[in-house]
């Protein structure tokens, strides 16, 4: 079994920065694949960035503010949010897979899961 543990959501202000934590315990293989997603109040949970192979995937409502960053090997990554707005006030989650199935943008092709981290961007 794996674990995952988020860390560093919070409350700021449009314009901020905030830099959130993944580590991965449990099982001493690593994953093949790790992620970010995010779920808002009322809405389904939408992929944010994907890291495999060395290469990171972004969605494009975030492509150029957010850098996904780590190492799976090590199964440990970061999202560094920068830009923030008010529409990326969510609960973020990362997940991760022991294989990487090719489908990283869909939260389906995911095992394992955090409990999830709270963002909340005021304008």
């Amino acid at each position: 079994q794996v674990q995952l543990v988020e860390s560093g959501g919070g409350m700021v202000q449009a314009g901020d920065s905030l830099r959130l934590s993944c580590v991965a315990s449990g099982r001493t293989v690593s994953l093949d694949v790790m992620a970010w997603f995010r779920q808002a109040p009322g809405k389904e949970r939408e992929f944010v960035a994907a890291r495999r192979r060395g290469s990171t995937s972004y969605a494009d409502s975030v492509k150029g503010r957010f850098t996904m960053s780590g190492d799976t090997a090590k199964n440990m990554v970061f999202l560094q949010m920068n830009s923030l707005k008010p529409e990326d006030t969510a609960v973020y989650y990362c997940a991760g897979d022991l294989f990487d199935r090719g489908t990283y943008y869909s939260a389906r092709a995911y095992d394992y899961w955090g409990q999830g981290t709270q963002v909340t961007v005021s304008s």
